[in-house]
């Protein structure tokens, strides 16, 4: 009989903590011998990489069939994972979560199976959302492990073994199982229904560490000794190994490792934890009873949870028998696929997979087709689940992760152009079992790998003539700003820039690009530790429901009428609950002190969902003169927290009446509806394939982020806006009621958002009752959404709506920014008065061209003007598209004039310096023109018809005293060039100059041009003079 089986027939699922007293591990598998005999017990071989096949009978009460033939495939062993959990141990099976994290500004992406699950381990769960009932989970988990603090990414392809993208395989107890029954569960499943030999296997525990008080996990090591792991297999490891953080601060603990050694038959203890290939970490089981504390200390955790992790990858490569992931079925179709697409370039074959590392790899080959394998299954999980290559955060990561594939794509393998994308549905079809969305994605996954290969093809062109431009100059090393600008701004491989460098003898500034990457880390710690800080630990949670604290009743937030077609919000009364003090409970604050007060109900509208948070002020009963300022609300745990300045001592107990910054309610409560109503009008315009990727409302504006191929066209624009003008104007009603939310799912139509939704949840809707959509009566094609927000009552109060800004701020999705009411109104004016203007201007360019170079540069500067008015005025955005095509096309007409004027100008003023100066080596004039253009092409005209001569020539600025500097030198000339010649003059001006070799321009600043005018000349006669 399976262990664990039979030992919950015999003593339930809660009972085998003390399951050792009872019977013990060897008399419960009927086994009393050593159990490092184990496997040869029942007829396996302990030689074997799987030393014995699973007991006949230890598959418990699972019902599926897993067929011979695919014993150990990738799904079988991903699907036995979870039903061992969920069947045989009452594990609710949990999707992955998208990797994008939900909520967590800390992280790029989800690195980790807990990532989901972290409102339970902080305590901070909706009490009414379907997590907080979570005590035993199981799934299989979508990770991303590059950029941020876990970062694989330059790792990948160099070995056998690291990945950005795999699963994680793990199994949670939040407040159940601890210890005892977590590694009995572990061994049970590696060692009988795996059936992975026992005597490969080693368990690592935690030694302690003296310094921070923290004894050794001896309970986990008497654990293993006592399911029968060898005491000499059972090895204790410090805090590097041994004990996990979730970061500098929230829960952590001791863990317990699982590690497997690939040879076997000898004792390779030395290796646990050395960093050898042959005996590798498989299963990691973390312990979590304590709270590591803001100021480093440990507190024991009021909630003991168990988190533990198992990646897919290297778990196959056991089951499978193979020293690399590459080598497993999750890869090797991928690997085939690559040399059979790159097989279709006529520029060489593509040999195929040889799995070398190192030196054996010299052309570097191997190490492209685990890049590009990784990295393609990385590149479609991420776009199927709203990650696109952008220019910041994780958009950023995954636009160098798509980049860095297509480098070894191209310059290594020589595939075909299109290759990445084509490998899409060799993906599709290892993964999409698993997660469905990348079926439903696979074709936009396709489209924007395509578009971002042409796009960074373009930037390689742009990158080698910013670099050769560069070169060019002189510089002993490679700027740093420069290359930083390349990697940032194009995308530019660094490595591929180094690469380029060392061929021409160049390297980059080494120091100088740490420093500016250190800096560029810094700044992204801030940003994602800039979250709010009115927070709970979760000490203080636990605390709260210990005292019996009821969750803040936050219902009279949505208690809001009409009168009059005006919004009225009733006051709130409530009673203190508790208040906290520089994260402490605290009886009392005095004045001037900010504090965090629970309250046991509120009008108060916390910031989630998209929406900010109400402000205002809170006034104790009897003292109605003496206003507390309300700063910020937030929700935590069902407690509704609010930031307050206490303007007198307030306490526990204090009857206090609440009273909202109504204007900045019905503002956000106006884009809120609006936004919902946006929603549905893209749908209608674009289709229904169109998904929401983010939102964000204020008193302000609203945001809105949706999945579109490319920005809306000006018609687009107009659609749209009209469409929600249209249920404007016919003043629907809004409806909202909460509802069951399985039955809320079968609403037709509904809009969700990758959320955790409370049970019940609200359902909003414009202008079809949330009951007549229940029973079956409208067929939902109307904006219909799960919202926890604020809405006004009906949809006339938005009043207008004018979309401010549209584009795409990463490829495959666009982000509108739109106001309403007045401000909307306010935008329509200032467009028509920008509309005139460039009417006016327009008609201007018509009537008559400049009659002067003056003239003419007055008309650029006016389109200059007018462009800036129209990019950072506030006008509906399809006029502004319109607006700049107009002035575009003036701009084309009024620099072609401009051009025209200053060549006439310039070849006169040549013209009249040949007549008085004549032919000369060294020619060095003063010119009257405070256009720089017209300088250097004036020193462009005299270089043509004095095609040997060194040309300078200095415009002096009477009235400012600045002297303009242009040269240009013969082609190859030794002597001097163009660069060094104005470098020296401005910088003896107490200025500077900047050129190639053949031209260079500059400023400086002199009271007289005479004197440098002839130091000018001098300097060029003396280098000319001594390279002769």
């Amino acid at each position: 009989m399976s262990f664990l089986r039979g030992s919950r027939a015999l003593m339930g699922s809660r009972a085998l903590v003390g399951f050792r007293t009872l019977v013990g591990f060897r008399t419960l598998v009927g086994f009393r011998g050593d159990f490092r005999d184990f496997s040869k017990h029942f007829g396996g071989s302990s030689g074997d990489m799987v030393g014995f096949r699973p007991l006949e009978g230890s598959r418990g009460p699972l019902q599926r069939s897993y067929t011979e033939d695919s014993r150990f495939s990738s799904k079988r062993v991903r699907r036995m994972f979870v039903d061992f959990f969920q069947q045989n141990h009452q594990h609710r099976a949990v999707p992955s979560s998208p990797v994008r994290p939900r909520g967590d500004p800390s992280l790029l992406f989800v690195n980790a199976g807990m990532n989901q699950f972290k409102p339970l381990l902080l305590g901070s769960a909706d009490p009414r959302s379907e997590m907080s009932s979570y005590r035993r989970v199981v799934n299989s988990q979508k990770c991303v492990r590059a950029g941020g603090k876990h970062n694989d990414l330059d790792d990948v392809g160099r070995d056998v073994y690291h990945h950005t993208f795999f699963e994680m395989l793990g199994n949670w107890s939040f407040g159940d199982y601890f210890k005892e029954e977590a590694c009995a569960m572990a061994w049970s499943l590696l060692t009988e229904h795996y059936g992975m030999s026992a005597d490969r296997l080693y368990v690592s525990y935690f030694a302690g560490d003296s310094s921070l008080g923290l004894p050794a996990d001896e309970e986990t090591r008497r654990i293993w000794l006592d399911i029968g792991v060898p005491m000499e297999r059972v090895l204790p490891f410090g805090l590097k190994d041994n004990f996990w953080e979730m970061g500098d601060s929230g829960p952590c603990g001791p863990c317990t490792e699982i590690h497997y050694d690939h040879v076997g038959g000898r004792n390779a203890a030395l290796l646990v934890n050395s960093g050898s290939a042959e005996v590798v970490e498989i299963w990691n089981l973390v312990f979590m009873q304590y709270n590591r504390e803001v100021d480093h200390s440990l507190r024991p955790l009021p909630l003991q949870c168990v988190d533990t992790g198992m990646g897919l990858e290297r778990l196959l490569s056991v089951l499978q028998r193979k020293h690399s992931n590459y080598d497993t079925d999750l890869f090797t179709p991928l690997l085939s696929a690559i040399q059979q697409v790159g097989a279709i370039s006529t520029v060489s074959s593509c040999p195929p997979y040889g799995g070398r590392t190192g030196a054996a790899d010299q052309r570097r080959v191997d190490m492209a087709y685990r890049v590009v394998a990784d990295h393609v299954r990385t590149l479609a999980v991420c776009i199927a689940d709203g990650v696109y290559p952008g220019m910041s955060g994780s958009e950023l990561v995954l636009r160098r992760i798509l980049r860095r594939a297509l480098r070894f794509s191209v310059e290594v393998l020589q595939a075909p152009r299109g290759m990445l994308a084509n490998l899409v549905p060799t993906v599709t079809e290892l993964l999409g079992d698993a997660y469905p969305e990348l079926h439903r994605e696979r074709e936009r996954i396709m489209e924007i790998i395509s578009e971002n290969e042409d796009q960074f093809l373009s930037s390689l062109q742009h990158g080698r003539r910013i670099i050769n431009q560069t070169l060019q100059r002189n510089h002993q090393l490679f700027p740093a700003h420069v290359a930083w600008s390349l990697h940032c701004n194009l995308g530019f491989p660094l490595d591929l820039l180094d690469l380029m460098l060392e061929e021409r003898g160049v390297q980059v500034d080494r120091s100088g690009l740490d420093l500016l990457r250190a800096e560029q880390e810094k700044r992204q710690a801030e940003v994602r530790l800039s979250g709010s800080e009115l927070q709970l630990d979760v000490h203080s949670l636990a605390s709260l429901q210990n005292e019996g604290v009821a969750h803040t009743d936050d219902g009279p937030k949505y208690l809001y009428h009409l009168e009059n077609l005006r919004h009225v919000f009733p006051e709130c009364s409530a009673t203190v609950q508790t208040l906290f003090c520089g994260g402490s409970q605290v009886s009392e604050v005095s004045v001037g002190q900010r504090c965090v007060m629970v309250l046991d109900r509120t009008s108060f509208y916390a910031e989630q969902g998209g929406q900010s948070h109400d402000q205002g002020y809170l006034v104790r009963d009897g003292e109605t003169d003496v206003l507390h300022p309300v700063e910020d609300v937030s929700v935590s745990g069902g407690f509704v927290l609010h930031q307050v300045t206490a303007a007198a001592t307030l306490r526990p107990g204090d009857l206090v009446h609440l009273h909202l910054d109504q204007a900045k309610r019905l503002a956000c409560m106006v884009k809120h509806t609006a936004t919902h109503i946006l929603n549905w009008a893209l749908r209608c315009l674009l289709g229904a394939g169109v998904e929401q990727r983010g939102s964000h409302v204020t008193a302000d504006r609203l945001r809105f982020d949706f999945s579109v191929k490319g920005s809306l066209s000006v018609p687009q624009l107009q659609q749209l806006e009209n469409l929600v003008l249209n249920v404007i104007a016919e003043n629907q009603p809004v409806y909202s009621q909460e509802v069951p939310l399985e039955l809320a799912r079968t609403i037709p139509g509904l809009r969700t958002v990758d959320e955790v939704y409370p049970d019940p949840v609200r359902v909003v809707s414009v202008g079809v009752s949330v009951a007549e959509l229940l029973d079956g009566r409208k067929d939902g094609r109307n904006s219909v959404e799960l919202c926890c927000g604020t809405h006004v009552l009906r949809t006339g109060a938005i009043e207008d709506l004018v979309v401010v800004s549209e584009k795409q701020f990463v490829k495959g999705v666009s982000r509108i920014v739109a106001v309403t009411g007045p401000q909307a109104t306010q935008a329509r004016e200032t467009g028509q008065v920008l509309a005139q203007d460039v009417e006016c201007l327009s008609a201007r360019f018509t009537a008559c061209s400049p009659s002067s170079l003056q003239a003419a540069q007055r008309q650029a500067k006016e389109v200059g003007l007018l462009t800036d008015a129209v990019e950072n005025s506030i006008v509906p955005q399809w006029q502004r598209r319109e607006l700049q095509g107009t002035l575009r096309s003036l701009q084309r007409r009024s620099n072609t004039t401009l051009r025209k004027m200053e060549v006439k100008q310039a070849a006169e003023g040549a013209l009249c310096i040949l007549q008085r100066t004549g032919d000369r080596p060294v020619l060095v004039e003063a010119v009257d023109t405070e256009c720089p253009s017209v300088l250097m092409k004036t020193v462009n005209q005299l270089s043509l018809r004095l095609p040997r001569s060194l040309v300078m020539l200095l415009a002096h600025q009477v009235h400012s005293g600045k002297v303009l500097c242009a040269c240009q030198v013969p082609q190859g000339s030794v002597a001097l060039s163009a660069s060094e010649w104005a470098a020296a003059v401005c910088s003896h001006l107490n200025g500077a100059a900047g050129g190639s070799m053949l031209v260079a321009k500059g400023t400086g600043r002199s009271d007289d041009i005479t004197a440098p005018l002839k130091w000018a000349e001098h300097f060029a006669w003396i280098r000319t003079q001594s390279s002769d």
